[in-house]
């Protein structure tokens, strides 16, 4: 029925790798084989999550647990990229069904990550905390920025969630090179600073957004004198 269809948000995506990996999934598109559902490699990102988390979980054990972050990035991204972007290939989306797994999938995602990365021996807890926090305040920002302005930003400072798994693939090789296991407790690792620092600019990210989106609100809806 006409009145159940909603009209897509403009989606804002300027992160450096926008163009070469929207070629990368239309080519993958054009050739996945036809039993190949947008749900299934929505549970494949997950499966890809759950993997990440394992690996930084049971680098306790042993450091050579976190290669089992490598082919849970790559999971990660194949199926939270390709899920959306096969069913707008087909023709098939469903964007209130779509919208709301697939946000709700990221969010468990996230959580499921940068839980990992606390519990493991080169981050404290408290400090991937506040990366957790940052990124989740950034999707707040978006899915409200859905609803008042009509867009949907998938990237900040020209870095989208693509560029940010590159960055943590590249923080889990310098775990395994620079083996920096956090033994004593007090003290602060350089892996705590980096993760930390992320934490601090996604907050930053966050509060200025929300500043420069109440004001473009502002001009759109002018206090009544």
């Amino acid at each position: 029925m006409q009145e159940n269809r909603i009209a897509p948000p403009a989606r804002i995506q300027r992160n450096l790798l926008a163009i070469g990996e929207r070629r990368l999934l239309n080519w993958l598109c054009a050739r996945m084989p036809a039993w190949v559902k947008p749900d299934l490699l929505t549970a494949i990102g997950m499966a890809g999550a759950v993997l990440i988390f394992a690996g930084y979980a049971t680098s306790l054990l042993d450091e050579d647990w976190l290669w089992l972050c490598i082919p849970g990035y790559l999971l990660h991204w194949f199926g939270d990229s390709m899920d959306g972007s096969l069913a707008r290939f087909r023709h098939i989306e469903r964007p209130r069904y779509g919208y709301f797994l697939d946000h709700s999938c990221d969010g468990i995602a996230t959580f499921l990550i940068l839980l990992g990365i606390g519990v493991s021996p080169y981050v404290r807890l408290e400090v991937a905390l506040i990366a957790m926090v940052g990124y989740l305040l950034l999707c707040i920002h978006a899915f409200l920025a859905v609803r008042v302005l009509g867009e949907m930003r998938l990237s900040y400072l020209n870095a989208g969630p693509t560029e940010l798994r590159l960055i943590l693939i590249s923080l889990t090789f310098a775990m395994l090179v620079l083996g920096d296991k956090q033994r004593d407790m007090e003290a602060m690792t350089g892996f705590d600073w980096f993760v930390g620092s992320v934490g601090v600019v996604l907050i930053g990210l966050f509060l200025m957004q929300t500043a420069r989106s109440v004001r473009k609100l502002a001009r759109i809806e002018p206090a009544v004198q």
